[in-house]
């Protein structure tokens, strides 16, 4: 240990006498006090002049809506009569976008984040070329999932044989937990329309979950959502739907929950996601 090296630093290498001047001309504004005005000037100098812009507005008006319109309707019924046939409205197809497009088109930093993370991971599991298929599966898997359980809750509950295999499938088999608390099914598969917002929709389900009047939304996923949080922008598209059936002339009756059910092709469990009347308004 005693006879290594001292390490020697580079700058204690250098020679003292080269940097003097620059040294003396530093310690030599030591003592003075810089003022904010020879600073301001500097700036100026090195940046051009200052620009000032104006106040920014209130945060409240930056985020509020444009085209502000109350969730709920006071002038209709909360519970309707008992349902018999549920009520059915094809959607009309025209130049309006769809609530999904409108949704996808609007989405947050971390949720394109999250898609393109899922992308990546597409393309690294399959190829890149296998992506386009893979998307197409995927909603081909949820149409029919949607397809089945409208089947299921229908008044004649007539399966196809490719709904029966849906049944056998994880999607189906495990949401049964789900849909012995779904009773009173008032609207299946019902168009809804904007005129001042702009949009189209459909809705899958209006039925009572648990006692309570709720627009359904059912969802299929390859990855756990136990939370609501995970399901991004789902209780917002719900929340529209209520909306439009509470001032809509079509529906007799007022909605005011919303419950998004998440399915998964393992078979796991599924998810029920309740959204009460004080989260559809927060939405």
């Amino acid at each position: 240990m005693c006879g290594r090296k001292k390490k020697v630093s580079r700058y204690e290498e250098e020679d003292p006498k080269k940097y003097s001047d620059l040294v003396r001309s530093v310690l030599s504004f030591r003592g003075h006090a810089q003022t904010p005005q020879p600073l301001f000037e500097e700036d100026a100098l090195l940046y051009g002049p200052v620009r000032k812009c104006k106040a920014p507005k209130q945060e409240e008006e930056a985020g509020g809506p444009r085209n502000w319109g109350p969730l709920f309707n006071p002038e209709k019924s909360i519970k309707p009569n008992d349902p018999t046939v549920p009520l059915k409205i094809p959607l009309q197809r025209n130049m309006i976008p769809r609530v999904t497009r409108v949704l996808q088109q609007t989405m947050n930093s971390e949720q394109i984040s999250c898609l393109e993370r899922w992308k990546q991971w597409v393309i690294l599991e399959l190829r890149e070329d296998c992506l386009a298929e893979y998307t197409s599966n995927m909603f081909l898997q949820g149409k029919w999932f949607h397809e089945a359980w409208e089947s299921i809750l229908s008044p004649q509950g007539n399966l196809r044989e490719r709904d029966e295999n849906l049944l056998k499938s994880g999607y189906i088999q495990r949401v049964q937990h789900v849909l012995r608390n779904v009773s009173g099914v008032w609207a299946l598969e019902n168009a809804v329309k904007c005129e001042t917002l702009k949009y189209v929709g459909l809705l899958h389900c209006v039925a009572d979950y648990q006692g309570k009047l709720c627009v359904t939304d059912r969802k299929t996923s390859e990855k756990p959502k136990p939370f609501i949080r995970n399901t991004f922008d789902n209780p917002l598209q719900a929340v529209v739907y209520v909306s439009d059936i509470n001032h809509k002339a079509n529906y007799s009756f007022q909605v005011q929950c919303g419950l998004i059910v998440v399915a998964y092709k393992d078979g796991s469990p599924a998810h029920p996601h309740f959204v009460d009347a004080e989260l559809c308004s927060q939405y």
